[in-house]
């Protein structure tokens, strides 16, 4: 585990301003979040990835890597409820929003954004939601209540219960590359009415399956130009920025890797793992043009990047790695939608100018929840019992006043019922398997990774067995009793924040 030396809180506090001078306000915050992207994906946690991230390992390089950070679930919609609102997802739900869903967010629910919002910062979410809208807001009278053609909605009207009922100023997306309407969104209204009801996509994917739902859209769709239009609203949105005094809160939702793969011809090619490869190419490509333009409008040295992502690589992960040689949750085991580590272990890199240093590696068990306590800390925004209920404070650590990141514990969850939890070294896989589909013989074989037993439960020491091949549960009873007994106590309790601890 590495040690954050006082050098900086040193940095932190040369950056203050001096007493009775006017306080500099507060740091912006760009959140970049990928979709579907495997732990082994990028070469500055795999050096041996097949595929080149040459954005991303600057930001590795200029900022704190974390090596053992986590997604609440194994799928997107719960993680970014979890994420933004610092709380377990499966304290309230476990599965997607599957398209026309009403909003995830309980009514009047502090998220991170909101909590933003109260402190000052224009807030933006350009890219995929997946978190629900009150689809019913639009419905045309007389509509099957359940419809979903593009002739039961009344498009010329907003919407109620996306982005801007959730705390943010200003949305622009397609709320999902795959699922419906398929048209642009700004802020609480499509900008071109659907035409058109989708019962199958008129072009061809590079690699896999288009994934995509039946729905509305607009006749002239292009999903190949998705990904390119977020990244320009992305860049003009930071230009915007320059001059402006009020700090920021950018979350920029990418819709990749995730399927369909499809990257633009322009990197075809470009990896040595796929059509895959090269969209995850095309992805840190959109993450260099981000932290590019962070720079040329001199925002850089006033803005905290956080990249993540939702979960791990999807179960195309398998026949890549046949072809290709390239595992993409590399060294792991699992994949989307898994307990185990591979579902919810996720690439994670903060740049904190002031706080963190560059080239800073850390082991410490980070878990994205945390993220709504350490800003709230930063902010000195003194958060209500009832929010962030799981979320942990992370900035003594980051600015080295303490030497152990303050998490310990964590439960992985994607399936009701389902559960995994982590304890130091330990993991519990609380289910007769922590893979949601059977793994195939040929990867088992090639990895060298046992078939499950018909045992209840599975344990795993993960510092001594990353790959989670050498069950012990046999071998240590009282571990098992341990953790289960901790996973229950966490789960009735409804919070494992430090803060709301019994004195």
């Amino acid at each position: 585990m590495f040690r954050k030396s006082a050098l900086g809180f040193g940095l932190l506090l040369a950056l203050l301003p001096a007493k009775g001078a006017e306080a500099e306000p507060p740091m912006n915050v760009l959140l970049i979040y990928a979709d579907d992207l495997g732990y082994g994906d990028l070469t500055c946690y795999q050096p041996d990835s097949k595929i080149p991230t040459p954005a991303l390992d600057r930001l590795a390089a200029e900022g704190l890597r974390f090596t053992d950070a986590h997604s609440s679930s194994g799928v997107c919609t719960p993680s970014r409820y979890a994420m933004l609102t610092g709380r377990h997802h499966w304290r309230d739900f476990h599965w997607i929003d599957t398209g026309f869903d009403k909003p995830f967010f309980k009514p009047g629910q502090l998220t991170l954004q909101a909590m933003l919002q109260k402190e000052g910062y224009s807030t933006a979410c350009i890219g995929k939601w997946h978190l629900g809208w009150n689809w019913d807001s639009i419905r045309k009278p007389g509509a099957a209540k359940n419809a979903k053609t593009h002739d039961a909605f009344d498009w010329s009207k907003p919407f109620r219960g996306g982005p801007l009922d959730q705390g943010f100023d200003h949305y622009f997306g397609d709320n999902v590359i795959n699922f419906p309407p398929y048209t642009w969104i700004e802020d609480d209204r499509v900008l071109a009415a659907p035409d058109m009801t989708f019962k199958k996509t008129p072009q061809a994917t590079k690699e896999g399956n288009w994934e995509c739902r039946e729905g509305p859209g607009r006749s002239d769709w292009d999903f190949y130009q998705v990904l390119p239009e977020l990244t320009r609203k992305g860049v003009d949105y930071l230009r915007s920025r320059k001059n402006e005094s009020q700090p920021f809160f950018l979350y920029f939702a990418l819709p990749s890797p995730h399927a369909p793969i499809i990257p633009n011809d322009e990197f075809d090619g470009r990896s040595k793992a796929g059509a895959y490869g090269d969209f995850v190419v095309q992805t840190d490509d959109v993450c260099g043009r981000l932290l590019d333009t962070l720079k040329e409008t001199g925002l850089d040295q006033r803005t905290i990047v956080i990249f993540s992502a939702d979960n791990g690589p999807e179960i195309y992960a398998y026949p890549r790695d046949q072809k290709y040689d390239h595992w993409s949750a590399a060294p792991l085991r699992g994949l989307k939608r898994d307990i185990y580590e591979g579902g919810h272990r996720v690439p994670t890199m903060i740049r904190w100018p002031g706080v963190t240093r560059a080239g800073e590696v850390s082991d410490a068990l980070f878990a994205q929840i945390d993220l709504m306590a350490t800003l709230a800390s930063y902010l000195d925004f003194q958060l209500p019992d009832d929010s962030a209920e799981d979320s942990h404070d992370f900035l003594p650590y980051l600015r080295g006043e303490t030497p152990q990141g303050p998490r310990t514990t964590m439960v992985h969850n994607t399936f009701k019922d389902q559960y995994a939890i982590r304890d130091g070294d330990w993991v519990l896989i609380h289910a007769k398997s922590g893979a949601s589909r059977p793994e195939p013989a040929a990867w088992l074989k090639k990895h060298r990774v046992p078939t499950d037993g018909q045992t209840p439960v599975a344990l795993y020491n993960l510092r001594e067995d990353l790959g989670q091949r050498h069950n012990l549960a046999d071998k240590h009873p009282d571990i098992v009793t341990r953790l289960s007994s901790l996973l229950k106590k966490i789960r009735n309790q409804g919070h494992s924040a430090p803060r709301l601890a019994s004195p």
